[in-house]
């Protein structure tokens, strides 16, 4: 079994925080006041004084100087008895540095400020939610907890609004639970309720927020009652936080009765609102509601903005649903609203994953055309739409042109990077991707865990899966549906049925929470597995839950039926497709290519690669494969090798398994000589032989009566492969053997 490195916990940084020092005033929390926000850093509100030491500390090279002797230089001025207002410049000051990422140099001045308080009143608590927010801003939330903890242990007074900053610092780097574990803090330690560091509306509304990437529903729940219960007042920020959550979790239902109450209290909805509610009925693919909900706004006087239309593409693009996806896209654009790079993004997705790459690169070039700039969402989309096809040289540049672009890899970066190559089948690299993330400081975090599942999953790698998700129930990090998924694969894939059964009926029986994603996981597992009745009961049961299938749970049915040569139930299939309106794929086509290749109508299996190529799609290896199969099997090799011709002609490389359907044709039909010809072609085109290779030849020898032939072939093998092994050549002797006793 491949060995990975172990997964790091994500370490809680909370530390004991109670204080004996005095309450003092706090801080009101509620939007900034900031002048500056949102412009360029505007100096006005600084003294002249202020003015010169921050123009002096933003053009200075002092950091790799001696920084204390260079700050106690600049920064002597504001110790001066006839300074005015020493405090505000210096907030002002820390303001101004972490505006122009100066992280390091705000962090000094703020040390330099605690260090010569002693005979002025430089130093202002309203500095130390300023610098937490200036170190989350920079990922660097474990120095801002530390920091936090230093100053509390010092007695200095920490009001709630730091307290804040620190879970909003958490929730922006993935570090959900160590953001519940901060404000489970502070309602419980009695010190700090006495200090008036307890949670307030704002509080609560950034925790709210924060459970919102982690799927943390029950948790958003729970602060949602327990506010009311505190005796706050939910408003519309808590309401459209409440509902984007449920929106991410794929909770349409629960999203809904949010909308209810939050109209009952006299909040109307806004944009915002019908967006997070749109999203949660797209994410969940009950894409006919979310359609009601945007002319429900329309009616309402709400104009559906860019975010709506690119909701509604994307969910449709998930689906399977292309033509509903354009018809979103060309109506977006006749009523005047520009399309963003979420909606490029969203486009560039839909035609990679049905292999139309000309079209993806033409999205990718129209971007710039709209006065947009590629994101970080853009190239790792583009990662993982040659990792998910197999192309892994394609990984490489798009991730060599991601760094020129100026663009540093981040979490979602590395997770896709994990997802592409082991998708493309280098586990090994998946993994030193995933250390080399480690070795950058950046936190694993849900996306992170479920990209190394996904990875364990493709493997087989059930136990160590196990082990993840032990990891991750342990409170380091919830798994959620998709966790659970590739659990499932993970046992499918180990051929681990007994566990793969006894998981499902969790699922069924609700012991696991069952979820639309669980179910459609169940189809696909099953069809792969080749256990027909456990494929029909999961879909069946997906059906009765009123859940719509989505293109790749119709593409398993379709697949076990075509393998099956069940032709009417796939006819059945394809008419669903056909009547809902999804865009078959790629993978749709190959199914009914296999099916047909099977089959004694086995020339329908080109037929449907035409129409592949008809439809500006490019076929893969298994197209192509599956269509020599068919010739190979009914033994018209002329038309086979001329499948073979195009397949090289399409710049696809043919693989192992494309000449041992040669080399076994060539043997079953005592044509031993074309096959160790095609044998000899495939060593010089570079593709190594496995066992199934040899096994053709040696195999047929023995079923011809030819024994001598086949030991001959045996003990002259080195000649045509020079890379054989001794183990090999005594494999295939013992074969031989054991099939002539």
């Amino acid at each position: 079994m491949t060995s990975i490195p172990p997964i790091p916990p994500i370490n809680t940084l909370i530390h004991d925080l109670n204080s004996n020092s005095s309450s003092r005033h706090r801080i009101s929390l509620g939007k900034s006041l900031d002048p500056n926000r949102g412009k360029p850093w505007s100096p006005h509100r600084l003294s002249p004084t202020g003015q010169q030491i921050l123009h002096t500390l933003s053009h200075s090279n002092s950091l790799h100087l001696d920084l204390e002797l260079d700050l106690d230089h600049v920064l002597r001025p504001l110790l001066l008895s006839d300074h005015p207002h020493p405090a505000s410049d210096i907030l002002g000051i820390i303001k101004a540095l972490g505006f122009s990422n100066k992280c390091d140099l705000a962090l000094a001045v703020f040390h330099w400020v605690r260090t010569n308080n002693s005979n002025t009143n430089l130093f202002s608590s309203s500095a130390i939610p300023v610098i937490i927010k200036i170190l989350g801003k920079a990922g660097r939330v474990s120095s801002a907890a530390s920091l936090l903890l230093a100053l509390q242990n010092d007695g200095v007074h920490i009001d709630v609004y730091a307290y804040t900053c620190l879970i909003n610092a958490y929730s922006s780097s993935g570090r959900y639970r160590d953001a519940v574990n901060l404000f489970n803090k502070m309602q419980q330690d009695g010190s700090m309720r006495s200090r008036g560091v307890a949670p307030d509306l704002y509080t609560y509304n950034t925790l709210i927020s924060c459970c919102r990437r982690g799927s943390l529903y029950e948790e958003a729940v729970h602060l949602f009652q327990q506010m009311k219960l505190e005796g706050f007042t939910p408003d519309k920020v808590t309401y459209n936080a409440l509902l984007d959550v449920f929106g991410k979790s794929r909770r349409p239902q629960e999203a809904m009765k949010v909308l209810q109450e939050m109209e009952a209290n006299g909040f109307s909805p806004t944009s915002v609102t019908y967006n997070s509610l749109i999203s949660a009925y797209a994410k969940g693919g009950l894409l006919e509601e979310a359609l009601d909900l945007k002319t429900q706004m329309v009616h309402k006087g709400i104009k559906p903005d860019v975010f709506t239309y690119t909701t509604l593409l994307s969910g449709f693009e998930k689906a399977g649903k292309d033509d509903f996806a354009i018809q979103v896209f060309l109506e977006m654009r006749a009523v005047g609203c520009k399309p963003n790079i979420c909606t490029f993004n969203a486009l560039i997705k839909m035609h990679g994953n049905r292999g139309k790459f000309a079209e993806m690169m033409k999205v990718f070039d129209d971007i710039k055309l709209c006065n947009c700039s590629p994101d970080i969402v853009t190239w790792n989309t583009l990662l993982a739409v040659f990792g998910q096809n197999g192309m892994d040289s394609q990984v490489s540049g798009i991730f060599k042109e991601m760094k020129r672009a100026g663009f540093v890899p981040e979490r979602d970066t590395f997770n896709t990077l994990i997802s592409a190559y082991s998708r493309c089948g280098s586990f090994d690299q998946a993994m030193a991707v995933y250390k080399s993330m480690l070795e950058a400081g950046v936190v694993p975090d849900l996306s992170t865990y479920n990209a190394v599942l996904a990875a364990l999953a493709r493997g087989g790698l059930w136990e160590q899966s196990e082990k993840v998700l032990a990891e991750m129930e342990d409170g380091r990090c919830k798994p959620n549906e998709l966790s659970y998924s590739s659990l499932l694969h993970a046992y499918a894939n180990g051929k681990e049925i007994e566990r793969m059964n006894a998981f499902a009926e969790e699922i069924y029986s609700g012991s696991v929470e069952t979820h639309a994603v669980l179910l459609k996981t169940l189809v696909l597992v099953n069809s792969k597995s080749d256990l027909l009745i456990e494929t029909e009961r999961a879909f069946l049961e997906l059906r009765r839950r009123g859940i719509s299938p989505d293109i790749t749970t119709l593409n398993a049915m379709l697949s076990i039926y075509g393998r099956k040569q069940m032709v009417a139930k796939a006819h059945e299939i394809l008419n669903f497709m056909h009547e809902t309106r999804f865009t078959p794929s790629l993978t749709t086509y190959n199914s009914l290519m296999y099916m047909y290749s099977r089959s004694e109508n086995f020339q329908k299996s080109e037929e449907i690669l035409r129409e592949v190529l008809e439809k500006g799609m490019k076929p893969d290896r298994i197209s192509y494969n599956t269509v020599i199969y068919a010739y190979c099997r009914n033994g018209r090799m002329k038309e086979a090798s001329r499948i073979f011709s195009e397949m090289k002609d399409s710049a696809l490389v043919p693989d192992v398994v494309t000449y041992n359907t040669f080399i076994a044709t060539y043997a079953a039909d005592s044509m031993f000589a074309e096959a160790i010809d095609v044998v000899r072609y495939m060593i010089k085109q570079g593709c190594k032989p496995d066992q199934n290779t040899y096994n053709s030849i040696v195999d047929w020898y023995c079923k011809l009566d030819q024994r001598h032939e086949a030991n001959s072939f045996v003990k002259n093998l080195s000649n045509l492969d020079p890379h054989v092994s001794k183990e090999e050549e005594s494999r295939l002797l013992e074969r031989i053997a054991k099939m002539w006793s």
